[in-house]
């Protein structure tokens, strides 16, 4: 398998050659036939049916991390070290503890979300259940039975009264997560499996991803199809809204992240890493200026889109991903009643059973959780408690809750501001300067911006 080009350490972005990687050759999308099992149980890269489920190790494409040197200017240490502001104190680790399990699913949990009130959990299954359970109490409300095949992604309209499922039936239902029942349309209109969903912030548009290598926006009301993008070559993976609902960014087995205009369904931005790994997952930050993917080399990365060509200012690393389909989500931690004691955490499931938990400026892993029995698919955050939620081939669900450290480990930050490799405690908060959905510019073509 052909590696893409890498440049020089002492080429610059504007002489090398942004032109697209090709297709690979190997590449394929299984466009016909029934799944005989739900995508979450067969290895991520694996969207090819002609290869085996014993594919080698070189095959998985390993990350072999290559970090270049840097170097800081004396004018930088100095501008750190005369700042007037003292740095908080930040705890070190984090204590979340088990709260409950829920069992119910026969097979996969492939997907799981709180709902945006923080009422009500919603689990996806490759055994083509739904189900919605209390966050408070883990009780059953309701099981949504509906889709011929097995569920890959669920999301929630922003006012929590509905919920939207995709399947490997290649179809999206639309759900009452009141009475528990199903709209009377589904949205038809892709043409391979359905593994990707996101309402608008609004609620109005609903954006998805398929294996059929398309995206496309639909208007929920009218149940059509407003706008199809010819996104990638390989299965799309996953998408998102940023806050606004502005933009769109979506990403692909080819390695590729783009980020879209809503209104004109144009690429403003193409991202993609010089190992240009298979990506799985990407999401926007709580304040829309950055964009957190999961690629298949062990790997989470933290995109500033916005900032020049767009650039990797983060890599988090400590987990296993080189076989699954793997998402995270963001949370929070410290004071949450002061605003500058709040800092952000990236959390995320791992192949070995394991959950990890880093500081998102420091990289430091937090926690590490252990609980599952197989691989961790789905992680996600409560909107207001602390309260994380993680499920994944052992087909249970489980809920930790923060609780207090025995002793309280601080430390002093050393940086109040932001370059490359140093972000604010809390980037994502609402007072940060980041606060916004950032001007990306004006349309781009698709070449992608390769970040070493």
């Amino acid at each position: 398998m052909d590696s893409p080009p890498k440049r020089s350490r002492g080429e610059t972005e504007d002489n090398y050659d942004d032109a697209p990687p090709r297709k690979r050759p190997n590449s394929q999308s299984p466009h016909n036939g029934s799944p005989a099992y739900r995508l979450a149980e067969r290895p991520a890269r694996r969207y090819s049916r002609e290869r085996s489920v014993d594919d080698s190790a070189d095959e998985r494409r390993y990350y072999d991390r290559r970090t270049p040197s840097r170097s800081r200017s004396p004018s930088d240490s100095r501008s750190r070290s005369q700042s007037n502001t003292p740095p908080p104190r930040k705890p070190t680790a984090l204590n979340y503890t088990p709260h409950l399990i829920l069992r119910g699913h026969k097979r996969a949990v492939s997907c799981l979300k709180f709902s945006p009130d923080g009422l009500w959990i919603a689990s996806g299954s490759a055994d083509a259940t739904i189900k919605i359970w209390s966050s408070s109490t883990g009780a059953l409300e309701h099981t949504l039975e509906g889709h011929l095949a097995g569920i890959n992604t669920l999301t929630w309209s922003p006012d929590s009264t509905t919920l939207a499922s995709g399947s490997d039936d290649k179809s999206i239902r639309l759900w009452d997560a009141q009475t528990g029942l199903a709209h009377p349309t589904p949205l038809i209109g892709h043409h391979n499996y359905v593994y990707s969903l996101a309402f608008s912030p609004k609620g109005n548009m609903l954006v998805s991803g398929s294996y059929d290598e398309a995206v496309f926006l639909w208007d929920v009301r009218a149940a059509r199809v407003m706008r199809s993008l010819p996104a990638h070559s390989d299965p799309v993976s996953a998408v998102d809204f940023v806050l606004d609902g502005t933009l769109i960014v979506s990403c692909s087995h080819d390695g590729l992240i783009r980020v879209w205009d809503t209104s004109t369904g144009q690429c403003l931005r193409t991202l993609v890493h010089e190992d240009n790994a298979p990506v799985t997952s990407v999401r926007f930050s709580p304040n829309g200026k950055y964009i957190l993917a999961h690629t298949l080399d062990s790997s989470i990365r933290l995109w500033d889109y916005a900032n020049g060509k767009g650039k990797c200012v983060k890599t988090y690393q400590g987990h296993t991903n080189a076989k699954y389909s793997l998402s995270g989500a963001f949370g929070t931690y410290g004071n949450r009643a002061d605003p500058k004691e709040t800092y952000a955490f990236v959390a995320s499931g791992s192949e070995d059973g394991a959950i990890v938990l880093w500081d998102v400026s420091s990289k430091n892993v937090l926690q590490r959780l252990s609980g599952h029995d197989e691989a961790v698919l789905t992680i996600d955050t409560h909107p207001e408690e602390e309260l994380l939620a993680s499920a994944g081939l052992d087909r249970s669900i489980r809920i930790w809750k923060a609780a207090p450290l025995p002793e309280v480990k601080v430390k002093q930050e050393r940086s109040n501001g932001y370059d490359p490799d140093v972000l604010l405690p809390n980037p994502f908060a609402a007072d940060s300067p980041a606060f916004g959905t950032p001007a990306v510019g004006t349309p781009v073509n698709s070449s992608p911006m390769r970040q070493e």
